[in-house]
């Protein structure tokens, strides 16, 4: 049997194809971290000493193995709902919520996500028909929702040591993930974000080499299980920090302090990037009918300024109209009064697939930056859909055929030149998750030659230009391994990751573990839709707070990995041609409602065409009106907080 469970990858369209989306459970995980304070009946000890109650074999490699010895003792330590305890049927609790009628149902359709987490977690508890690893995890889930923090990581941790080469497949059986990768990134961000439990997880980690056809069974897994130790976590002040490695030595370069945490920086200041993908498109325009227009040339009222930096309003009142008490605001100023210092965008090509410098408009981007503190994040696709490679859509970009590299370099090349010497240049961006297949390219089927492609690329953008750092826009944490072996030159890890509101997954451990890199975000966020009940402005911007606390607590000095350098938010605005429902390509002149696939998000499905910060109404006023969410608010508060250390 199949169910739509909570699963690392989903559907969710950027400015030119399909997303893979990146990690893990969906849900108002959050909004219930507080609701429940009663602790359990048996909870056990505060953590549990494996070694004590039985022997590992096979530690970091694929015969890892824990065998138990001391079942009596490892269940009175690990306490309720932590197999081979069942003291959970004991639990007064329980017994209250079962006669209330409160633990029925299914867990996978009605506890992966209900108000009620602690009907969820004995639900789950419960569920003997359910594999053991499944219930553990979703069991863990449950208590974290509650508050139950140290039983919710003694939980995860059982997963890690009792199955860590368990995974999930999601319910069109078209990707899988495991649990164990998910379930330490869990547990580090609860330790990192109360260290009054006064505990930590070391050395754990769960090594997943996958293969290339998408069959786990001919994936490799490597185990650490790791071990929790009584220590607190503390923050470094900036004043502790030493310099022990730079890459860059111009304007914007990327430092490294203590020999552990990565920091950007500007002119010799720090820069936490705070930035959105923006773009404003017009309703009825479309990526597919070929007829979006370069934004940054947007005149249509013929002012002589740009239509969304400068001319947009708020529609207050939602009546799909421009009143007397709603002047033109403008995106420029808006941008300024949430907090963002930063734009990521692409270029496109002429007619001849060349790079085109008509796409910019280089006087409306230096008074962004010099007027507003905007930045740009400078892409190039480097071949995702076949973008500067000129290779045929049928086959795509191969990154082993020399006419194609060429012309991808020349195209970067172009790119550097036209931009190198301008104010507005924060990095340099390449590619779009290029081994993504939806992407139409080889690279996930050559990771090495792409990596080796990348690393000449990088090399030669430092040649150019030695005054910014390069970054890779990778998807999660595809081919990471061949990354960091076959491509030094780049300086900044850049991954699309979209990981359900609690955390951004594992990804700060495998990134680290084997890049040892500052980690950006290159995009982030949820939709604004429930399926099935309308806009759910709410969720997206807990959402974005969830995502945004995982990346403080991992800045440098923070007590995570110190490696977070900023994220990406996607999108500034509701684009209404990206949904693929309704007909072959959607209708560009509709706000589609139908969900566009599995996600982790609050309802679990993609709504690919409400991704947007602002909404733009009934579509009359496009492009210029803008009807703000919740999640702008909840921007400006955090992009706006003055931080101290």
């Amino acid at each position: 049997m199949t169910h739509r469970v909570p699963h690392p990858f989903g559907a969710v369209c950027s400015a030119a194809a399909l997303l893979l989306v990146w990690i893990l459970v969906f849900g108002l995980s959050h909004a219930f971290a507080a609701q429940s304070q009663s602790t359990l009946a048996y909870p056990g000890s505060k953590i549990v000493d494996y070694e004590r109650y039985g022997s590992f074999s096979g530690i970091g490699t694929e015969k890892y193995a824990y065998h138990v010895t001391d079942e009596a003792g490892l269940s009175q330590a690990a306490g309720e709902g932590i197999p081979p305890n069942d003291s959970y049927s004991k639990d007064p609790e329980f017994h209250r919520l079962n006669a209330a009628g409160a633990l029925d149902g299914d867990p996978w359709r009605d506890h992966l996500n209900s108000p009620n987490p602690r009907a969820d977690f004995f639900a789950w508890c419960k569920a003997s028909s359910i594999e053991e690893a499944e219930r553990l995890y979703f069991a863990a889930e449950a208590l974290r929702r509650c508050g139950e923090w140290l039983q919710a990581i003694k939980a995860y941790h059982a997963v890690i040591v009792r199955h860590p080469t368990r995974y999930l497949w999601l319910e069109d059986h078209s990707s899988y993930w495991y649990l164990a990768p998910e379930a330490i990134a869990r547990i580090r961000k609860i330790c990192a974000e109360h260290p009054d439990l006064g505990v930590q997880l070391e050395d754990a980690f769960v090594d997943v080499d996958r293969g290339t056809n998408g069959d786990p069974n001919d994936d490799r897994v490597r185990v650490w299980p790791g071990r929790f130790v009584e220590k607190r976590l503390e923050t470094v002040p900036r004043s502790a920090f030493q310099l022990t490695a730079q890459r860059g030595n111009g304007k914007v370069r990327v430092s490294k302090y203590n020999d552990r945490f990565w920091q950007l920086e500007v002119n010799g200041e720090p820069f936490l990037v705070k930035g959105v993908t923006y773009s404003c498109t017009t309703v009825g325009e479309s990526a597919h009918a070929a007829n979006l227009r370069p934004w940054m040339r947007l005149d249509d009222n013929r002012n002589g300024k740009n239509d969304g930096l400068f001319d947009s309003w708020i529609d207050a009142n939602g009546n799909n109209r421009r009143d007397a008490d709603e002047p033109i605001v403008g995106d420029a100023q808006l941008l300024e009064r949430v907090g963002a210092n930063s734009i990521r965008v692409y270029h496109t090509v002429d007619a001849q697939g060349n790079y085109d410098p008509a796409f910019y408009d280089k006087a409306l981007m230096r008074t962004l930056q010099k007027n507003h503190g905007i930045y740009f994040i400078m892409g190039d696709f480097l071949g995702a859909y076949t973008v500067g490679s000129k290779a045929d859509w049928r086959f795509g970009t191969n990154y082993t055929d020399p006419q194609q590299r060429e012309n991808m370099k020349r195209s970067v090349r172009a790119m550097v030149m036209d931009h190198k010497d301008e104010p507005y240049v924060l990095i340099w961006l390449l590619g779009n998750e290029n081994q993504h297949p939806h992407t139409h390219t080889n690279a996930f089927k050559k990771p090495v030659e792409y990596a080796r492609f990348v690393n000449e690329v990088a090399q030669m953008i430092h040649e150019l230009d030695p005054d910014h750092p390069v970054a890779l826009c990778n998807l999660g944490t595809l081919g990471i391994q061949e990354l960091a072996s076959e491509a030094p030159a780049v300086d900044i890890y850049g991954a699309n990751v979209y990981s359900g509101d609690f955390c951004m997954g594992s990804i700060w451990q495998i990134e680290k573990r084997y890049l040892d890199r500052p980690l950006l975000f290159t995009e982030m966020g949820s939709d604004a839709y429930r399926t099935g009940r309308g806009p759910d402005e709410g969720a997206q911007a807990d959402y974005f707070n969830q995502n945004w606390t995982d990346i403080e607590t991992n800045v440098a000095g923070a007590r995570g990995e110190g490696t977070a350098i900023g994220g990406v938010v996607f999108e500034w605005m509701d684009e209404w041609w990206k949904s693929s429902k309704g007909n072959s390509w959607g209708d560009p002149n509709k706000h589609n409602i139908e969900p566009d696939g599995c996600a982790p998000f609050a309802d679990g499905w993609a709504n690919e065409e409400w991704l947007g910060i602002f909404g733009q109404g009934d579509g009359s006023q496009s492009h210029f009106l803008r009807e703000p969410r919740a999640v702008y608010p909840a921007m400006k508060a955090r992009w706006t907080k003055v931080h101290k250390g």
